[in-house]
C-alpha cells in the first residue's frame, strides 16, 4: 500500500532530522502490555489477563502505572504486599520480553541512518525505561539522542519535549520531520510548531473510529517512510 500524501506543498528545506515517537510507533507496546497482563493474572490465580488490561486504560494513574495492579486486587479481594511486589515484577519482566519492533523498522533505521539522517526519540516513557526497550529491540544503535519525560517533566502534546530533542540535534523546524502514531500527542503539537509530520497508522489502535486526516503523511509500515523522505526531497528548493 503506498502512503498517503496529505499536503501538496512545497518544502522549502530539505529535511535533515527525523523524531520518532517510541511506543506503538516502533514496536507494539500495546501486544506486549496485554500479554504482560495475561502472565500477572495467572500468577495471581486468575484467567482474566483482558480485565487487568482494562484498569491500565483507565485516566486514572497512567498507562504503565503499578497501581492499576493494585487496584485490579482489590477489586478481586487478591491480598498481600508480596504477591503485590511480585506481579509488578512479573509484568515489567514480561512486558520487556514481549516487545519487537515492527516489521520493517529496523531495515528502514538502517537506510535512513546510511542516508545521513539525524535521529532521535520522542517519548513519555522514563529514560531508563525507554533504553531498556530500545536495547532490547536492537534499535537504540539507531538514534543520536533521546527525550524522555524525566528530562523535561511535561508529556506530550507539550512542545517542550520536541523543542528539546531540535535543541540537542541542532536543528530548525522546518528541517524536521516527526513520525508518531497519536495524533493528540505526536501529530498535532508538531503542526503547531511547523514540523513536518507522519502519521503512523498501523501503531494507532483507535484508527478505525478515529478516521484521521490531519498529518502531512500517513503510513501502515515503517518501510514506507524513504518513499515520503524521498518525495520530500524532491519537492525542496
Amino acid at each position: 500500500m503506498k502512503p498517503e500524501l496529505r499536503d501538496s506543498a512545497l518544502y522549502r528545506k530539505p529535511i535533515s532530522t527525523l523524531l520518532f515517537d517510541m511506543d506503538n510507533t516502533l514496536f507494539d507496546l500495546v501486544g506486549a502490555q496485554i500479554a504482560s497482563c495475561v502472565e500477572v493474572a495467572r500468577s495471581l490465580g486468575m484467567d482474566d489477563g483482558e480485565d487487568l488490561f482494562t484498569y491500565f486504560l483507565r485516566p486514572l494513574w497512567g498507562f504503565e502505572a503499578h497501581e492499576n495492579i493494585s487496584d485490579y486486587m482489590q477489586d478481586h479481594e487478591i491480598s498481600g504486599n508480596d504477591r503485590f511486589h511480585a506481579a509488578c515484577q512479573i509484568y515489567e519482566a514480561a512486558k520487556l520480553r514481549y516487545i519487537t519492533p515492527y516489521d520493517g523498522v529496523i531495515s528502514t533505521l538502517r537506510i535512513l541512518q546510511d542516508k545521513g539522517y539525524r535521529m532521535g526519540i520522542v517519548t513519555d516513557a522514563h529514560s531508563r525505561d525507554a533504553t531498556r526497550r530500545l536495547e532490547k529491540t536492537g534499535l537504540l544503535q539507531f538514534f543520536d539522542t533521546l527525550v524522555a519525560y524525566d528530562m523535561v517533566l511535561v508529556k506530550k502534546p507539550a512542545h517542550e519535549p520536541f523543542l528539546l530533542a531540535l535543541e540537542m540535534l541542532r536543528s530548525g523546524f522546518s528541517e524536521t520531520l516527526v513520525v508518531g502514531d497519536s495524533p493528540r500527542r505526536d501529530i498535532e503539537p508538531c503542526k503547531q510548531l511547523g514540523i513536518k509530520t507522519v502519521y503512523a497508522r498501523y501503531g494507532d489502535r483507535f484508527s478505525q473510529t478515529r478516521n484521521f486526516e490531519g498529518a502531512d503523511f500517513i503510513i501502515d509500515s515503517m518501510d514506507q517512510l524513504p518513499g515520503i523522505l524521498n518525495h520530500v526531497s524532491s519537492h525542496s528548493f
